[in-house]
């Protein structure tokens, strides 16, 4: 037989598909793992049901990877035309087929490698939005005041301010009750006692438990109270297509768990996108239950990457009463004008997250005074008027006395100072995630942002044994920076001295036998 296209007769040969056949479908099963995999991060992250989710947008690009493997490994034996260059297969070389299947299974394995990393960073690189938000705000919380470290004068500290929440019209607690961590319904029935108004849970808080805990707390005083919700499962939050009367059930069981009848805030939560805000089923949910008054009022509540875009779409919708915001000092520093605009428009705005996830455990300025940290946080918070009322999670009793003796009381420049003294230091000790400016400037490429993570396990979160295990598994370790000419001096621009901090890290988890 001869070629088609030029006469030359056709040998027998073992061919394979040519890798830029390979490389183009793995940038498809990218593209696959961008789009599904990564919306299904993205409601993860936001917070949604969680059984309710469609694994399969993590199984269709993994496939897809698999396919792709199996395709670069795979030979067969055709006709060609040695003259011809065939635009799919490509003739195996000599040394190649000397060892078909050692060379197959190399290849399979790095595009199995390739694959699997690159569909995983795809997925990971469009959720980028949420890395800033889960460290500023699911990291870990500040160091509690221990009991013997109490301010005497805060003791017995009460509620002494209230502010208007919105159309509403309820007069809230200035420093009002997140249920998040809520276990001992004492603690709530303390903060009650002493003039807090304003209590926030929801069902997936500790798998309904903290609805439990509270209703039991309230028992007996439910008028007192201006009860907060979500529209949500112990699963997590509920999907834009729930059906109506499910949404009404998952209600429902809320108001049993907090026995009551009804419940005067309901909150769309962690809200990162358009279509949950206005999704239709919610909102036909929500009227049947305000009409059959089961529900008062409407909210939402996002601390996401994109909180502006939902707080203004909110507001101009016209169909939230309340917004419940992440707020704190040095965060999201053109803000102030969605505050406002709430404020002209009425509606109630709810500050959340005002500790940022602060820690003190080793930053010795401050070990003296987390309370007061937390007391200025909320200063400067309430110095807002657009802000109606500030939510933290009260776990433990000593909760009430520290956090409510900031009630009422004004923002002074000596809070100002110690908030931006904080900030000043952290910048100075933290190296941020997923920047890596400094690594190319290391001449013994050392993992410099390993390696100050694991310090921060052991100095600032006390996870010392995790952080010494991870350092000593390191290929290469900072005792090289003692003679190093240290030429990442100022390449971090966050102002990390890396090589003192490197050393310092070394000296923190290097076991004895490396020190």
């Amino acid at each position: 037989m001869t070629c088609s296209r030029c006469g030359t007769p056709l040998v027998t040969g073992t061919v394979r598909v040519r890798p830029r056949i390979v490389l183009a479908l793995l940038l498809a099963a990218y593209a696959a793992a961008w789009i599904l995999s990564g919306a299904f991060l993205h409601d993860l992250a936001e917070g949604l049901d969680r059984t309710r989710l469609p694994l399969w947008k993590l199984a269709l690009p993994l496939a897809g990877v698999a396919a792709v493997v199996v395709i670069a490994m795979r030979r067969r034996t055709r006709l060609r035309c040695p003259a011809c260059a065939d635009p799919i297969w490509r003739p195996l070389g000599a040394r190649e087929a000397a060892h078909p299947a050692r060379r197959a299974g190399l290849r399979g394995g790095a595009v199995a490698l390739a694959g699997t990393v690159g569909a995983f960073a795809a997925a990971v690189g469009r959720n980028r939005g949420w890395i800033p938000v889960g460290r500023d705000f699911f990291g870990h919380e500040p160091s509690l005041t221990d009991a013997a470290t109490l301010d005497p004068a805060w003791t017995e500290a009460r509620v002494r301010r209230y502010r208007r929440l919105g159309r509403t019209g309820a007069e809230v607690s200035d420093i009002s009750m997140g249920c998040g961590q809520l276990r001992d319904p004492a603690v709530a029935r303390d903060a009650l006692a002493r003039g807090v108004t304003y209590f926030d849970t929801a069902p997936d808080y500790s798998d309904t438990a903290s609805e439990r805990a509270l209703g039991e707390a309230i028992r007996g005083r439910r008028d007192e109270v201006f009860l907060a919700t979500k529209f949500c499962r112990a699963e997590g939050h509920l999907l834009n297509e729930t059906p109506v009367p499910e949404i009404v059930a998952t209600v429902e069981g809320s108001l049993r768990r907090l026995g009551t009848d009804h419940i005067d805030l309901i909150h769309i939560h962690s809200c990162d996108r358009l279509d949950r805000l206005l999704a239709p089923n919610i909102h036909e949910a929500f009227d049947l239950l305000k009409a059959q008054g089961k529900v008062r009022f409407l909210g939402v509540s996002t601390h996401t990457p994109n909180l502006e875009e939902v707080a203004n779409a909110a507001i101009d919708s016209g169909r939230f009463d309340v917004m419940m915001l992440a707020y704190h000092f040095g965060m999201w520093p053109h803000f102030g004008h969605i505050l406002a605009k709430a404020k002209t428009h009425d509606v109630g705005v709810v500050a959340m997250k005002t500790l940022k996830g602060a820690k003190h455990t080793n930053l010795a300025p401050f070990r003296r005074e987390a309370g007061s940290y937390a007391q200025s946080a909320f200063r400067w918070v309430l110095s807002n008027p657009d802000v109606s009322c500030l939510v933290v999670s009260f776990a433990k009793p000593q909760h009430v006395d520290e956090y409510l003796a900031a009630s009422g009381t004004a923002l002074m420049p000596a809070d100002e100072t110690r908030l931006r003294a904080y900030d000043t230091l952290v910048a100075g000790d933290y190296c941020q995630p997923h920047c890596g400016v400094c690594l190319p400037s290391c001449p013994h490429e050392l993992a410099v942002h390993d390696v100050l993570r694991y310090r921060m396990y052991a100095k600032d979160y006390g996870w010392e044994r995790e952080g010494m295990r991870l350092y000593a598994a390191l290929d290469r370790d900072a005792h090289t920076c003692l003679t190093c000419p240290a030429p990442c001096a100022g390449s971090c621009p966050h102002g990390v001295p890396i090589r003192a901090t490197m050393l310092d890290a070394h000296r923190t988890l290097a076991l004895p036998t490396r020190a």
